[in-house]
């Protein structure tokens, strides 16, 4: 069992169970069948293709910008979503709807990857806070703790924000992140109105999916995962002169 605590699992389960009341996105209910995974898929009309069995093209290159990590050190975003395959999610930490649903989903995706060490070596998460004023890396620090899996083979999941404003504007353009603050501060689900994007990136910084709430499913994004590592080896395959 990944190591999260049982507090922190029913929290993850209210905070769900809070964020599909509230979200925008209209998920209806579904009876999910034995065995299945738990995430927004469950439901699907259609069965998961097998990974390599399609190819993702590359959409767009993947922004970089300033950022911090959870000790505070800085970075460019575009040096860290380099050498390995990311998926970048962008949220907050005073989310009271979609972020919630969407970072246990992705605490659900670490726990799948966690089963295959060669992949866990060749990818990691990436949670970027549009909430520089709040979200400082000492909050983000404590709101990872909930989250991240401290198994010793889990993929990397990084809590990264902006140190202002200013420095997130750029970063947010890039990705098309729509955030807006709310007339009322206290207002139910957090204070900002916002979309929900997730982004499939692969080890050369090329963005190759891109994912809303409903789609966010952990098992299709393994699947897409897995798809890019042997789209790559089979082009290099290909590539090979022959013997």
């Amino acid at each position: 069992m990944p190591s999260r605590t049982v507090p922190r699992l029913i929290l993850a389960t209210v905070l769900c169970g809070a964020s599909l009341a509230a979200s925008a996105h209209d998920l209806h209910e579904r009876e999910p069948n034995a065995g299945q995974p738990i995430g927004p898929s469950t439901g699907y009309a259609f069965a998961l293709p097998d990974p390599g069995s399609y190819r993702l093209p590359a959409i767009r290159p993947a922004a970089g910008g300033s950022v911090l990590d959870e000790r505070g050190r800085g970075h460019d975003l575009a040096d860290l979503l380099q050498g390995r395959i990311t998926v970048l999610a962008f949220m907050y930490t005073r989310c009271g709807d979609l972020c919630p649903t969407a970072t246990l989903q992705l605490s659900l995706l670490q726990d799948l990857v966690a089963k295959d060490q060669r992949l866990a070596q060749r990818m990691h998460l990436v949670s970027m806070s549009f909430d520089p004023d709040h979200d400082t890396p000492e909050v983000l620090a404590e709101y990872a703790a909930t989250w991240r899996s401290s198994e010793p083979g889990a993929p990397e999941w990084l809590f990264l924000t902006a140190p202002d404003r200013s420095a997130l504007a750029p970063v947010l353009a890039a990705y098309g992140q729509a955030v807006s603050a709310k007339p009322d501060p206290g207002a139910a689900g957090g204070p900002l109105y916002h979309i929900f994007r997730a982004f499939l990136i692969d080890a050369s910084g090329q963005i190759r999916n891109i994912y809303s709430l409903d789609f966010l499913d952990p098992e299709l994004v393994l699947t897409d995962t897995k798809t890019l590592i042997l789209n790559q080896e089979q082009d290099q395959h290909a590539a090979s002169p022959a013997p």
